[in-house]
């Protein structure tokens, strides 16, 4: 059989980073209409103490997938791999080395918003580090998520694609045992 290809519905950066002059956070700035997401953790900026940090949240099409299962497209349960691609985009900033990035199940629902500032953060609103969509704060900042469907990939050089087995994870958005929020991506 060959393979199937599904694309996120919807993706956004929320990021708790510190805005230009280091003196007040971004976490209200949404990144949902930007044509790349980010993943990072940048310690000491501010302050010796300082810990800045963004996340990704992706959404993907369940329904499309049950639809392509029933029509034949996609192979039973137990018979077929789900996988997360994610390319790395080429860039001039400095690229860390050996390091995890977790990858968990939402468990809130989210907006994507229309965001573009990843420098200055100010697009505001939808989903960003405080709010899961306007009106509606996350439980947690930064996020809520179900950990116990966690699972970590490893990067050895920092400019590694990220490509990921998310099948178990995948199958019980399916099976309707989880409730399909989406994914957050974090280090």
């Amino acid at each position: 059989m060959a393979i199937k290809r599904f694309t996120a519905i919807k993706d956004n950066t929320i990021t708790n980073a510190f805005r230009a002059g280091n003196s007040t956070r971004g976490t209200s700035a949404n990144m949902g209409a930007s044509d790349i997401v980010e993943v990072f953790s940048i310690y000491a900026q501010a302050s010796t103490s300082s810990l800045e940090q963004s996340r990704i949240l992706l959404d993907f099409p369940i329904d499309k997938i049950i639809e392509a299962r029933s029509q034949g497209e996609i192979l039973p349960s137990g018979s077929v791999s789900f996988r997360l691609k994610m390319f790395n985009a080429p860039h001039s900033q400095t690229t860390p080395n050996s390091f995890s990035i977790s990858l968990s199940p939402v468990s809130s629902s989210w907006s994507e918003g229309s965001g573009l500032d990843m420098e200055e953060y100010s697009d505001l609103g939808s989903s960003n580090w405080l709010s899961s969509s306007i009106g509606s704060a996350w439980t947690n900042p930064g996020g809520d998520y179900i950990s116990d469907y966690t699972s970590h990939v490893f990067f050895d050089t920092g400019l590694e694609d990220l490509d990921v087995d998310v099948t178990s994870l995948v199958e019980s958005w399916i099976d309707n045992t989880l409730y399909n929020k989406g994914l957050i991506l974090k280090l």
